[in-house]
């Protein structure tokens, strides 16, 4: 680790999970402040030669520590608003045209300290433009119809890319899916469960099972589809997450098993040559959800090269946008440090031979920092909160 702390690794994590609940313990600051930091972007899933099942522990100990530790009061807040507006589009779009009208002042957030840093992080990343139009455009399926599938609309993604949802019904319909809107759908989930809000996840878990069940039972589905590689890593978990509630286990285990990410989903079909090819390069990068989280790497490149795009790799790339950590963490002062693998062989975590205070390849400042991780090809990632 680059920090130089056991406990910023996943076995680190793994211990202090263990320790706590074990002993049946509240949380401690320390214990939290080494969860907090971690991504989730699931990377030591994929190198651990044993199979541990990391993304479960630490979803389980978010939850211990939010029902036993006590947050400060702002902290809280923070959390609160998050949960409330995101998960739900009207409010998310609310919340980004409003923040047209703060963003002019965000320099004298700073200034009320951890939380005012948050505010201003989130107004830097506000878009300063959505586009407001339907999520699911009705388009009929090209000659006989092929499959029948649900495609979750999301709440974040409709408002802030609703091009993604509407490119993708367009070229299933072109391959003769039809594409059935569930009406009524929500969020995954996987915000609030990532925050540790189990009842709140658990709710909306229940009520997409609910909606997505009915449309089996009406007309059957063939799949249902997802854009979004966090959501997807979270649907395809619903079995998992009701799997001791009776009256959800079977139905969350079925939706479980139709869930697919929209490259599965193409790679499975017959696709025709690409009509017009385009002879463009392309650099791919691999969202740690998707590689990680669903295991799926290679498809999504094997599809663009078959419709004509030369693929080229961002090599050990993490966006650093794994669930709310971005907007939660980007205030502070200490960098969040992961370094994404491919394989157990393709890694080496970094090596540092002294302290950072004395070795000389280490940064000296944070601009410094952020300089060499905009402009190096190859590394272990670095994130900088703030």
């Amino acid at each position: 680790m680059l920090l130089g702390d056991e406990l910023d690794s996943p076995r680190g994590r793994i211990y202090l999970i263990k320790d706590m609940l074990e002993n049946n313990r509240p949380a401690d600051a320390l214990t939290v402040k080494h969860i907090d930091r971690c991504l989730s972007c699931l990377a030591c899933m994929t190198t651990c030669p044993s199979g541990v099942n990391y993304m479960h522990l630490v979803d389980g100990a978010r939850s211990h520590i939010e029902k036993t530790f006590q947050r400060p009061f702002a902290d809280r807040l923070f959390r609160a608003l998050l949960g409330a507006i995101l998960p739900y589009p009207n409010r998310f779009r609310l919340a980004v045209a409003a923040s047209r009208l703060a963003s002019p002042f965000d320099f004298l957030y700073p200034r009320f300290g951890r939380t005012g840093r948050r505010l201003a992080a989130i107004l830097r990343l506000a878009p300063k433009n959505i586009v407001s139009r339907p999520v699911l455009p009705p388009i009929s399926p090209a000659g006989a119809v092929k499959a029948r599938v649900a495609l979750l609309g999301g709440c974040v993604q409709q408002v802030l890319r609703p091009g993604i949802n509407e490119a993708a019904i367009r070229l299933l319909a072109r391959l003769g899916v039809e594409v059935v809107p569930a009406k009524g759908e929500g969020c995954c989930g996987a915000l609030l469960h990532h925050l540790g809000k189990d009842a709140g996840a658990l709710a909306q878990v229940r009520h997409n099972v609910d909606l997505w069940s009915a449309e089996i039972e009406r007309h059957g589905l063939d799949a249902i589809l997802i854009t979004a590689s966090g959501c997807g890593t979270m649907i395809k978990d619903y079995g998992f997450l009701l799997r001791n509630d009776p009256a959800y286990a079977a139905k969350a285990a079925r939706v479980s098993a139709l869930a697919k990410d929209v490259t599965e989903f193409l790679g499975a079909l017959d696709l025709p040559e690409p009509l017009n090819p385009q002879d463009a390069t392309l650099a791919y990068h691999s969202a740690c959800s998707m590689q990680h989280g669903q295991q799926i790497d290679a498809l999504p490149k094997q599809l663009l090269t078959q419709a004509g795009f030369k693929v080229r790799d961002i090599p050990k790339a993490i966006c650093a946008a794994a669930r709310p950590a971005p907007i939660i963490f980007w205030s502070r002062r200490l960098p969040c440090v992961c370094a994404t693998a491919r394989s157990p062989t393709s890694w080496q975590p970094p090596r540092i031979s002294s302290p950072p205070a004395i070795s000389a390849a280490w940064p000296r400042s944070r601009a410094e920092l952020r300089s060499r991780c905009s402009t190096r090809s190859n590394f272990s990632t670095l994130h900088m909160e703030g």
